[in-house]
């Protein structure tokens, strides 16, 4: 089963919790057990796993990738956007979760993030659950 979510950031930098809309679709595919693929098919956007009880925890995780990857940098891509590109590939595209009694198996701290980095804009992720 293959479902889309469409994202609209606001900001240039922002983490998105998004754990509640996956929980959604997990549910509604109605599978016991299996897992689910979230996926971002941009290459300025990433996604993580991570705390989201706290909100400051994504807030320092995108304040210190501003600070570690800098705008004013001799980038060689012209289209203003470098930045964004490094710090979705070290982040990542997607994040694979378990699914167990219907639900997301992620720790008690544990949310699945979008991280916007060439905001903002509308995004699309791919959600593809397997039984």
């Amino acid at each position: 089963m293959i479902r889309e979510i469409t994202i609209s950031t606001r900001k240039q930098t922002e983490l998105i919790d998004i754990s509640p809309r996956i929980g959604r679709l997990i549910a509604e595919a109605g599978f016991a057990e299996g897992v689910c693929l979230v996926y971002s098919p941009h290459t300025t956007a990433a996604l993580m796993i991570n705390e989201r009880a706290d909100p400051a925890v994504a807030r320092d995780i995108g304040d210190f990738l501003e600070e570690a990857i800098p705008e004013r940098r001799d980038w060689a891509h012209v289209e203003g956007n470098s930045p964004a590109h490094v710090k979705a590939a070290l982040i990542g595209e997607s994040v694979w979760i378990p699914i167990a009694d219907g639900r997301p198996l992620l720790g008690i701290w544990q949310g699945v993030f979008f991280c916007e980095f060439d905001g903002p804009r509308t995004r699309r992720v791919v959600v593809r659950i397997v039984p």
